[in-house]
């Protein structure tokens, strides 16, 4: 771990860096770069398709201005291109959902001290959020699973597997390339019922409705049915503390035939628990928003999958833009 050399000038940088992460909240919230994707446009065009006051506006079109996601030229602004390819709507390489979820996220993350008192959550969990909450969450994780999925799926032979279970799998974006690699593989979508609607549109999206089902469920209080192959658990663990953890481990190596194999995708700390960064900072994210949600080691986890008769652990080698990994184990072969 790179060392730092803490002073007053980079701590108060750190301090305010949130001012950065809300102008770009609300460019994206207000989808100003969408609004410029066929070209420059004025502040007071901007403000009138987007009915904003032309002060605000052009305010903070200079600051996206200054953060180089937007180039102003004379009194036209227009979008940059990394910013017409992530921030445009329009655009398959989106990420705004999860943008706009980290927005919802915030006013938690500004109590955080309270729930560091109590140990208790200071905001609910998205599953019982707002509409347009849900949206952000679920289309979020289509962002970035859709930027992860196709190398995840080269890197992973599920050649001799006819059965997949998408654990928690919310839009379903992973069995989608899963299955999109694997030409004979079917897979179920296992998530709660609110999560039906967007599952069903993004696996017709990608005409795979024949290979793909839906299956409403709860894979915490409830059981799992049907047989696989292959279960593919990505950032559920995290919701949950270490005997749910455990439970749910177990649930999914049980629907598993012999020599079936396991997957869980998560941010997994080191075993000392104080890194990689974005592993630890999650943790007080699950702090927030879950009873006793935490993010869990590699130890941690060889020890779960060991109890529900997982054997042949391993890291797989990869390393995801959010420094998310994978470990994978095979049911019942020594």
């Amino acid at each position: 771990m790179k060392k730092i050399d803490w002073n007053p000038g980079n701590l108060l940088q750190l301090s305010g860096s949130y001012w950065q992460a809300l102008t770009l909240h609300a460019g994206v919230k207000l989808d100003i770069f969408s609004q410029l994707n066929q070209g420059p446009l004025s502040a007071e065009a901007l403000a009138e398709r987007l009915k904003a006051d032309i002060r605000g506006t052009t305010i903070l079109l200079n600051a996206l201005s200054a953060m180089q996601l937007i180039e102003k030229q004379g009194d036209h602004y227009r979008a940059r291109n990394a910013a017409l390819k992530f921030l445009d709507r329009s655009s398959p390489n989106y990420i705004g959902f999860m943008i706009l979820h980290h927005h919802y996220l915030a006013a938690s993350w500004a109590i955080m001290d309270q729930a560091v008192r109590t140990g208790k959550p200071v905001r609910k969990r998205v599953s019982h959020g707002t509409e347009s909450e849900r949206e952000a969450f679920l289309m979020g994780m289509y962002n970035n699973a859709s930027q992860q999925a196709p190398q995840i799926a080269s890197l992973i032979d599920l050649g001799g597997c006819k059965r997949l279970l998408d654990l928690g799998g919310g839009p379903g974006t992973y069995a989608i390339h899963f299955c999109m690699r694997n030409k004979s593989l079917e897979a179920d979508v296992l998530d709660l019922e609110t999560t039906r609607v967007f599952a069903k549109k993004t696996i017709a999206g990608h005409g795979l409705d024949a290979r793909i089902a839906f299956v409403a469920g709860d894979y915490v209080s409830g059981d799992i049915h049907g047989r696989y192959d292959a279960v593919w658990m990505s950032h559920i663990l995290h919701g949950e503390g270490p005997a749910a953890c455990e439970q749910i481990i177990r649930k999914a190596a049980d629907t598993l035939e012999s020599g079936g194999i396991i997957l869980i995708h998560d941010f997994i700390l080191d075993d000392s628990m104080d890194g990689p960064l974005f592993p630890a900072l999650f943790a007080l994210n699950m702090l927030q928003g879950t009873e006793k949600g935490q993010t869990y080691s590699e130890c941690q986890l060889r020890k779960m999958l060991d109890k529900s008769g997982i054997t042949r652990v391993r890291r797989l080698d990869y390393r995801g833009p959010t420094q998310s990994s994978i470990v994978m184990g095979v049911k019942g072969q020594r």
